[in-house]
């Protein structure tokens, strides 16, 4: 089953890349996209359920003092708070767990499709279901100073890697509710960035342009939900007091 799922990227990535000029990057590009298109649903309930974790903060807070002594009730406490705002605290990590077999299997696709050595190549072939995709085998890997089935020379990518992914992921981590919980996610913070920037080092630069892209489609859909659809509440009153204010004038 996992073969099936592996091979159908295999063979739209190389259909991409048979249609648009032969550029694995393109291919790696337009592939990582419509990935993210796929999981879109799923990232924006995750990226909603930070930014909502992130607006009870304050009155989490208050709880935590109140109930400083009473583990029990604080608990109680903050379920409720919870459910008052509609926050499911699993709706962060639920998304994720579910979009991971999809984004595994495009992280294993493109390492198929960048294959440099004949048992790579071998192996590669048995994946490919149209016999017309096994002319284009080997692909055309370069780009810049790239060669994309290897690593990068100059780590210019590993460092873009490392950045993004910081960045990514402290957008989407929600704020921690006490001080155990702050420091396993400023762990998580630094770790999951370093362990991406190790990949990029160790295996093809191919992998380091999907990180990146991913990353940066992660960031663009935080800034667009945060500016956007799911404004705090304290604009959206003053966004309705502007209004009310424009109609008494006219």
């Amino acid at each position: 089953m996992w073969d099936l799922f592996l091979s159908v990227f295999i063979n739209f990535m190389l259909l991409i890349y048979n249609f648009l000029g032969q550029q694995t990057i393109v291919a790696i590009t337009i592939v990582t996209l419509i990935a993210r298109l796929i999981t879109l649903p799923l990232t924006l309930k995750q990226q909603q359920t930070s930014q909502n974790m992130q607006k009870v903060q304050p009155k989490m807070q208050e709880l935590q003092k109140k109930y400083a002594n009473d583990k029990e009730k604080l608990a109680q406490e903050q379920m409720k708070l919870y459910q008052e705002a509609g926050i499911n605290p699993l709706g962060g990590c639920l998304p994720l767990v579910i979009q991971m077999p999809i984004l595994f299997a495009l992280y294993q696709s493109i390492i198929r499709v960048l294959a440099v050595s004949p048992m790579e190549l071998l192996r590669l072939s048995q994946n490919i279901y149209m016999p017309e995709l096994t002319r284009l085998i080997p692909l055309n890997s370069t780009f810049l100073w790239l060669d994309l089935g290897q690593p990068d020379p100059y780590f210019v990518l590993t460092v873009l890697v490392v950045l993004t992914s910081w960045l990514s992921q402290k957008m989407l981590t929600p704020p921690s509710t006490d001080e155990r919980s702050a420091a396993m996610n400023q762990q998580m913070q630094l770790m999951m960035p370093l362990m991406f920037g190790f990949i990029s080092m160790s295996y093809a630069s191919g992998l380091s342009i999907y990180f990146i892209i991913s990353n940066l489609v992660t960031m663009l859909q935080y800034f667009i939900l945060r500016n956007d659809r799911f404004k705090p509440e304290e604009d959206a009153g003053k966004d309705k007091k502007k209004d009310k204010k424009d109609k008494k004038k006219e």
